[in-house]
């Protein structure tokens, strides 16, 4: 009989923006930067058309790489005698760290308004933070999940 783990979640980042989303903005932006810009263009100012153009090429390339990180995630399982984390980016590359729960401490950093901003896993060799890419709210539920069930592991 295999051992089930005590917790186990798979934490991804939020994509508000499907890939037809992004060209729909993007072509909003194009055609309300286009109407200022053919009006300075008239004037003859036609260098603001050239930095117009540039806020849409900028906007375009922020959202593309925001999307590229869909592939990213944070798998996090934690056994009766482990806690496995694996972290794979959005190339691919994959990070594991593996600690003993009783040698681990959880901890949650909040700002001055007590939103959470990090979510650390501390050893006295160090500390890993996890769920980087999730928002505050997302992070404050985690931690509501995970820190019950790290304790009920160190029981």
């Amino acid at each position: 009989m295999t051992q089930s783990p005590l917790f186990a979640v798979l934490l991804t980042p939020h994509r508000s923006l499907s890939p037809q989303g992004i060209r729909f903005v993007v072509a909003f932006t194009a055609i309300m930067a286009s109407i200022p810009g053919i009006a300075f263009f008239a004037m003859g100012a036609w260098p603001v058309v050239g930095l117009l153009g540039l806020d849409v090429v900028l906007l375009t390339w922020a959202l593309t790489a925001s999307y590229a990180d869909k592939d990213a995630f944070e798998e996090i399982t934690l056994w009766p005698d482990a806690l496995d984390i694996r972290r794979v980016n959005r190339k691919g590359r994959e990070t594991s760290f593996s600690f003993n729960p009783f040698a681990v401490r959880f901890s949650v950093v909040r700002d001055g308004e007590d939103r959470v901003i990090a979510l650390k896993i501390e050893t006295r060799d160090g500390e890993v933070e996890i769920g980087k890419f999730l928002t505050p709210d997302d992070k404050a539920s985690f931690a509501e999940m995970f820190a019950p069930a790290l304790h009920r592991a160190k029981a």
